[in-house]
């Protein structure tokens, strides 16, 4: 409707110099896409629902809705979950972008090896630097594991001994495996130090493509 005493036109849709119209739907983008990163996070690190409760203190049927979405987040829940798996707040809510496209590492620590994320986004392929300390594993003690997905593995500095079904193999640096993680698997270091390397992990059936110009471009 028209103001009477400036001629201007008002309405419940539009802001003020002092109170600017505000778009809920980002925020509701927001929240909806925190219960899927949430499941990521926690199947990322190879962990339980049971045990996330043990450790948070919030209850499994808590965790499960928030997870699927039918619990709003609040910070009370947020935070605890931030502290148990090693991440910034911003990284449960997808926060947006301040311009800054370094990917600052938030190493965390699993069957004794460090890993430090170097992509930003989950799901997808996923990019890791993984230091595996000397003596992580005796020969004795590995037990290959398999699950859905497919790995690529560049070894940046020491040995890498990696068992790969009935493969028993020790790659050094400059060396590349890659393999379908349905196949029994487990690495340890085969040198006196730790051994580093670069791993890309993508969902089953997602692999590396290299592509290169034809020459003379």
């Amino acid at each position: 409707m028209a103001d009477t005493e400036t001629g201007t036109e008002t309405g419940t849709g539009a802001g003020t110099a002092d109170h600017p119209k505000t778009d809920d739907s980002g925020f509701e983008t927001v929240l909806t896409g925190v219960g899927p990163r949430l499941r990521a996070i926690r199947r990322d690190r190879g962990t339980t629902l049971s045990r996330l409760s043990e450790v948070t203190g919030i209850s499994l049927s808590t965790l499960s809705r928030l997870e699927s979405g039918q619990r709003k987040p609040t910070l009370e829940l947020l935070l605890p979950l931030a502290k148990a798996y090693g991440v910034q707040l911003d990284e449960l809510v997808n926060a947006p972008r301040t311009g800054d496209p370094r990917v600052h590492f938030r190493p965390f620590t699993r069957h004794g090896m460090t890993f430090l994320p170097l992509t930003r986004h989950l799901g997808g392929m996923q990019a890791y630097k993984l230091i595996i300390p000397a003596g992580r594993l005796r020969l004795g003690e590995l037990e290959q594991q398999v699950h859905e997905g497919y790995e690529w593995i560049y070894v940046l500095a020491g040995r890498l001994r990696l068992f790969l079904g009935e493969h028993d193999l020790i790659l050094t640096p400059g060396e590349v495996v890659e393999f379908d993680t349905r196949t029994p698997h487990v690495w340890t270091s085969a040198g006196p130090g730790a051994a580093e390397v670069l791993s890309l992990f993508g969902p089953q059936g997602e692999r590396m493509h290299a592509r290169a110009r034809p020459a003379g471009q």
